[in-house]
């Protein structure tokens, strides 16, 4: 297993659209390892492929206390959803930011686990929540892309910078992302 490098706000290849992942195979698998592996070091309750610049639809999830019951969703479909709620999101991809933001309560969800069982069951609260979030990152929508317009581009300009800080960069040609 391997931690992998997660990708920040406004790297554009976090509006990449996930494909399906055609096999669960041998790669699928240590995939999916390698996601928990990074979820949990971040550490994070929820990573979809995309966040490790891996276009593949897949998620990775854990919500309990313990953090010991690792859920995988290959392919994840969002059959129906109710109700709404609002809850004060992270991303691991916009570090140090916590937003409201208002999702279905309740979501009834479809797909594959890492052995390519077919999963079918109904989540509320923070799983809903969480999961909710990793479908976006896989649609290459960000929980930032929920709020105002004036709030997007400050969060932006002060992740560009904290970037070229970071990275001694002058310009930010590769951290170019459309702002929707």
């Amino acid at each position: 297993m391997a931690c992998l490098p997660i990708l920040e706000y406004p790297d554009s290849r976090l509006r990449i659209r996930a494909v399906s992942v055609a096999e669960v195979d041998a790669e699928t698998r240590t995939l999916v390892a390698d996601m928990l592996e990074t979820m949990y070091a971040a550490p994070g309750i929820g990573l979809a492929a995309t966040q490790v610049n891996i276009h593949k639809r897949i998620l990775v999830t854990d919500v309990s206390d313990e953090r010991n019951e690792p859920l995988c969703l290959i392919n994840p479909d969002i059959l129906s959803a109710e109700g709404s709620v609002s809850f004060e999101e992270g991303c691991l991809s916009v570090p140090g930011v916590f937003e409201a933001v208002s999702r279905a309560e309740r979501i009834v969800v479809k797909a594959l686990d890492e052995n390519g069982e077919t999963l079918e069951f109904d989540a509320e609260g923070l799983l809903a929540i969480c999961i909710q979030h990793e479908v976006d990152h896989l649609e290459g929508k960000l929980f930032v892309d929920y709020l105002s317009a004036l709030k997007r581009d400050r969060l932006k300009k002060k992740m560009v910078k904290k970037a070229k800080h970071r990275t001694g960069e002058s310009d930010s040609s590769r951290l170019s992302a459309p702002v929707i």
